[in-house]
């Protein structure tokens, strides 16, 4: 009965709020459960992958992936990632292939740099922390993410709604033609974990 109380209490949210897109990353499935559970409650459209691989081919940043061996998997991420935008990363550290750090750095050198990045790690590790923050994650979580840290990042993401639609508006009227135009509508057929 206290879940669903908290669950009323989240459709009160700012009507902008439910419009923000999460793209989760964790290796565990697990993990990824209570991180979509935890964000959905909390309003938001949820998009989890099970690697940093498949994070990049969602916001077409993996370079490797060619036509010719497409998979209806990845034609269904590809079709999906151009019709929606991405607000928020949340990304494990400790993954096999590409650990979340080496997320981060690809998504800041890339056309999402704008976009938060939160980095989640089972282990406190203080120097791990300190490189991921000085390399541009905007938090650094401890797992198991609760709520309380979900709501403690809605300050992040409304600081950048608020920059993004400015950047945009004067981004328009300069008639500026390299606007990401990946990053322009909302899809309502968010792929859940």
């Amino acid at each position: 009965m206290g879940f669903q109380a908290n669950h009323e209490d989240t459709k009160h949210q700012l009507p902008q709020q439910q419009n923000f897109h999460v793209l989760a990353v964790d290796d565990s499935s697990l993990d990824r459960k209570l991180l979509e559970k935890l964000l959905t409650v909390s309003s938001y459209h949820v998009t989890c992958v099970d690697s940093g691989d498949k994070a990049l081919e969602y916001l077409g940043l993996l370079d490797d992936i060619s036509s010719d061996s497409s998979t209806s998997s990845s034609s269904s991420i590809s079709q999906q990632r151009q019709e929606t935008k991405v607000n928020l990363i949340m990304t494990d550290y400790s993954m096999p292939g590409m650990t979340g750090y080496d997320l981060l750095q690809r998504v800041k050198k890339s056309s999402w740099k704008d976009v938060p990045v939160v980095v989640m790690s089972s282990e406190n590790v203080p120097s791990r922390i300190n490189m991921c923050l000085e390399g541009g994650a905007e938090e650094f979580l401890l797992k198991p993410v609760q709520l309380s840290d979900v709501k403690r990042l809605q300050p992040h993401l409304m600081m950048k709604s608020f920059v993004s639609n400015n950047c945009t508006e004067s981004d328009n009227n300069s008639n500026d033609s390299g606007i990401d135009s990946k990053s322009k509508a909302i899809s309502s057929d968010d792929t859940a974990c």
